[in-house]
């Protein structure tokens, strides 16, 4: 059924999508209309109950978003920086309870008391200037460090269209085999948290026959603390689409599809004018530079659904259809968007491809350590005395970005959340032992993934923090598979009353629904929750010990 939903979607082609005429309709009251819905259901030749079950799942487009007109981020960072409760007091002096939404990780983490008003986002001391934001709609522009320890593959400053798309140029010279080849020897792993080499990904597309091929940059990926990929599409935009171009010349694609999230709104309108300055500068459209490749961007605004980061639920989510996981094989490089061979990466994957085509694979696989080549950027929340984003050369210290780059911390921390909501919880005593490279956290049974970092302060309840994580994995379960969309929901169920009750968990039940939450879930959203979950148990044991009985 989804495989001919894909075909019926892709009708209209990426530029008019059902997804996108959804969040049109929600527009004037925060929600579609059922009536715009059946409308959009005939004109898309998709049933009603698929258009309703797919607007229905976004938080920015189901009927308890009708109404909204601010939103208070809920994101891990902000929960533990402990902002919130006294931003929202302020908030209702100017708003109806009923008034005011939530949104998961607005990407500011580094200052917290994160909100989000009028489709902007301000943090820190903003809330004070709410009157004047009302008003006037005005920005109040945020500020964190952006610095480097090693190379600068993703940090240097940009040379200016003309010099930089220099690297198109020289590549449309050579044949797409020499640059699969440079990306191969670049040893290039995807930065999103799985570590896949974008090298297998291009060649598995570029060997499928088809008149239609898409490059997805997936900027879902909403891992609270990590705001790397906000800071690559605000402030470094054309690396990505510079690297989606290459991408797609090797591949064999001709349309770049950038989903960038619906809590960055910023970064939808920067990259929106990067793309406009292209085509002024004609570097887009056809036969660019006389060189017979054709290549166009298309910007999506996402609606509020974490579950598109992952690579299926995104594609589902374009063609308008519920962001559930899909089933592999086939994989999208086969069967992707609207049924196309389709490569989907994260952002900062994409914005490495450039460095690795002016400079060679070789150069890029030099930096770092064994299989973790090139370099990573690390996304420091506000628990830190310098917060922000640092590049580090992959196999850099741990120690060293926490201690140097970070300044050490402000006040007294007891783990650190690495990696996202599914990365690991590392308790301050592993620092030491830890570098920034995929091989060393697998090793100390952790996750780099994302590489943002959250702080767990050593006044906040370790319980409490592991009730959040299945509280987050439950809201954002695409509910697809029952592991995933039960397990978690049970085991926030346990921890809750665990702290308001006198029960006891029994050790043994739940150490089964971690076990069936890693090994039977479909994805890594329900399959990643058990790593920070075990890491709790293992590291916090005597702080958990009180709340659970021993079988």
């Amino acid at each position: 059924m989804s495989k001919n939903l894909g075909e019926l979607a892709g009708r209209k082609g990426v530029n008019q999508t059902l997804f996108e005429e959804l969040g049109i309709a929600a527009r004037p009251a925060g929600s579609p209309s059922v009536e715009k819905m059946e409308r959009l259901a005939d004109e898309f030749v998709m049933g009603k109950a698929n258009v309703y079950g797919a607007a229905s799942f976004y938080d920015f487009l189901k009927p308890g978003n009708k109404g909204k007109k601010v939103y208070v981020c809920n994101g891990s960072s902000c929960m533990t920086a402990g902002t919130q409760s006294s931003l929202k007091e302020k908030l209702l002096n100017h708003f109806d309870a009923n008034e005011i939404g939530e949104m998961c990780c607005l990407g500011r983490c580094h200052e917290n008391s994160s909100f989000h008003i009028d489709g902007k986002n301000y943090s820190g001391n903003a809330i004070d200037e709410i009157i004047s934001i009302k008003k006037d709609n005005s920005v109040v522009s945020d500020k964190y460090n952006v610095s480097l320890y090693g190379t600068a593959v993703l940090t240097a400053a940009f040379p200016g269209i003309k010099e930089y798309y220099s690297i198109l140029a020289g590549a449309l010279k050579k044949t797409t085999d020499e640059l699969l080849q440079e990306l191969k020897v670049s040893g290039l792993r995807g930065r999103g948290g799985a570590g896949f080499p974008i090298a297998i990904k291009l060649e598995g597309c570029k060997k499928e026959i088809s008149t239609q091929k898409f490059i997805v940059c997936n900027a879902d990926e909403g891992d609270p603390g990590a705001y790397s990929d906000r800071y690559l599409l605000e402030q470094q935009p054309h690396r990505v689409l510079l690297g989606m171009m290459i991408a797609g010349y090797i591949s064999g694609a001709d349309m770049g599809v950038v989903y960038i999230r619906a809590e960055y709104p910023e970064a939808i309108t920067i990259t929106q004018k990067a793309i406009d300055e292209l085509h002024q500068q004609k570097l887009l459209g056809e036969n660019i530079l006389g060189s017979g490749f054709d290549f166009n961007f298309k910007v999506i605004g996402a609606q509020g659904a974490y579950i598109c980061g992952e690579e299926t639920a995104l594609l589902s989510s374009i063609e308008g259809q519920r962001p559930e996981v899909r089933v592999r094989p086939p994989y999208p490089v086969q069967k992707g968007l609207f049924n196309k061979p389709t490569v989907v990466n994260n952002v900062e994957t994409l914005a490495c491809i450039p460095y690795v085509i002016k400079n060679s694979g070789q150069k890029f696989a030099n930096i770092g350590i064994g299989k973790s080549t090139g370099t990573k950027l690390i996304s420091l929340d506000g628990y830190f005395n310098k917060p922000g984003i640092y590049e580090v050369d992959m196999g850099t210290p741990l120690s060293v970005v926490v201690n140097e780059l970070g300044g050490g911390f402000r006040s007294s921390i007891k783990a650190l959340h690495i990696g996202g909501p599914l990365g690991g919880l590392v308790p301050v005593e592993k620092i030491n032992d830890l570098a920034i490279d995929f091989e060393s956290f697998s090793k100390n049974g952790f996750l780099l993934g994302h590489a943002s970092v959250v702080c767990i302060p050593e006044n906040f309840p370790i319980i409490k923090y592991l009730e959040h994580l299945f509280e987050f994995t439950a809201h954002e379960s695409c509910g697809k598979c029952f592991p995933c969309r039960l397990g978690s929901t049970r085991g926030a169920e346990m921890l809750k009353k665990a702290q308001e009750s006198d029960y006891k968990i029994d050790r043994k039940l739940f150490d089964d629904l971690v076990e069936t939450l890693e090994i039977g879930s479909l994805c890594a959203l329900g399959g990643g929750l058990p790593l920070p979950v075990k890491n709790a148990l293992q590291y916090f044991d005597k702080e958990l010990s009180v709340y659970f009985k021993r079988s």
